[in-house]
């Protein structure tokens, strides 16, 4: 019994190491941090919980009542920390689909009528602790909130085109198969050293996500564009698109810097909503974006540029101090050697031919290189 309390005091220590480490980060989104905290309080609550249920069972009639409340505590939370998780990387669609919470309402409505009718769990007059008849709907519905947090999880991922499927997967499976270890020899307590190990994973996971965005524009940042430039080697096709916004540094000058932000993010916004999931928007610099597009047919990315073009027309209507912006391209086809620098150069002289020829008045602002 004192392995088991040491055991489950490390991981409580290792549990409020991690909490400090989440309220001091700066690099995970502050809508992130509440759940999180949630869930690793929800965490030590639940290894309290298993604790106590151990300290509680040694047949001591008078400790039956705590023994039972233990059980509660422990059977009902559990289910609830993988809906927790989830609300970090996607509270919304949480919200939007309440029926998600349905498996837990039914677990906890089980575990609150199991002292008296024996569903997920029975302390018997003698202070002994039995798993109850439908035990089995407190395994399947953890199992599925695991199922909702991966789905849940992987849908953000490819909404935001970040390459962190197999390591959530693999994240899973780890939490998932030591769950299922104490499930099925309940003598053996490795649950919550699984949970707290996965907790830290995911923080990690977490921080490498939100350190890939820039803070302003919600776009991929430089060190991510620099992290996928190195994945591009051996692809057999793609195209580079480098843009940049015209007189950004005048515009500052005349309406601020607090405008120029706004103008920042709405560029941004009009260059996320132009381009599909084929390709994945950078901010690389002040006002440098980068485009790197995998499906690198000349007619679609032209097309979507198009759509860029028009779209920013469209905002420019509405606001008149809104600037245009310049872009230049660059395909790379299969067969030739691949030299990611020489691309970005061509795409860059490009935008830089584009913006002089504009500047001299040798083309209107709503023409684009693609109609030169």
């Amino acid at each position: 019994m004192d392995t088991y309390f040491a055991t489950y005091s490390l991981n409580i220590v290792a549990l409020l190491f991690l909490l400090g480490l989440l309220i001091n980060n700066n690099i995970l989104n502050d809508h992130r941090k509440k759940p999180f905290i949630y869930g690793i309080v929800l965490t030590i609550l639940v290894i309290f919980s298993e604790a106590g249920t151990i300290l509680c069972s040694d047949g001591n009639i008078g400790l039956r009542g705590l023994n039972i409340l233990f059980n509660v505590l422990g059977f009902a939370l559990t289910p609830v920390i993988p809906i927790v998780l989830l609300a970090i990387f996607d509270g919304i669609s949480l919200k939007k689909h309440l029926y998600l919470l349905l498996p837990t309402v039914l677990n906890i409505v089980a575990v609150v009528l199991s002292p008296l009718f024996g569903l997920i769990f029975y302390v018997d007059i003698s202070n002994h602790y039995e798993r109850g008849s439908i035990f089995a709907l407190f395994v399947a519905v953890y199992i599925i909130n695991i199922i909702i947090l991966v789905i849940g999880t992987l849908r953000m991922c490819r909404k935001f085109l970040y390459p962190i499927k197999s390591k959530i997967i693999a994240l899973s499976l780890f939490t998932v198969a030591g769950t299922c270890i104490q499930l099925l020899v309940p003598s053996v307590y490795t649950s919550w050293h699984c949970v707290t190990l996965s907790l830290f994973l995911y923080y990690i996971l977490l921080s490498e996500f939100d350190g890939s965005f820039d803070t302003l524009t919600n776009l991929y940042n430089r060190a991510a564009f620099e992290n996928a430039v190195k994945k591009l080697k051996g692809r057999k096709m793609f195209c580079i698109v480098v843009m940049d916004i015209d007189d950004f540094k005048k515009l500052n000058d005349t309406f601020g810097h607090d405008y120029g932000d706004i103008v920042l993010k709405r560029v941004a916004e009009i260059i996320q909503n132009s381009f599909d999931n084929e390709c994945t928007c950078y901010r690389i610099g002040g006002d440098e974006f980068c485009i790197v597009c995998r499906d690198a047919k000349r007619k679609t990315v032209e097309k979507q540029l198009k759509c860029l073009t028009d779209n920013l027309t469209r905002e420019r209507a509405n606001d008149r101090r809104l600037p245009t912006v310049a872009y230049g391209y660059s395909f790379f086809q299969s067969g030739k050697n691949s030299d990611f620098l020489k691309q970005l150069k061509e795409a860059d002289d490009q935008m830089y031919r584009f913006k002089q020829l504009r500047k001299n008045n040798s083309l209107p602002t709503d023409i684009q290189p693609g109609d030169q």
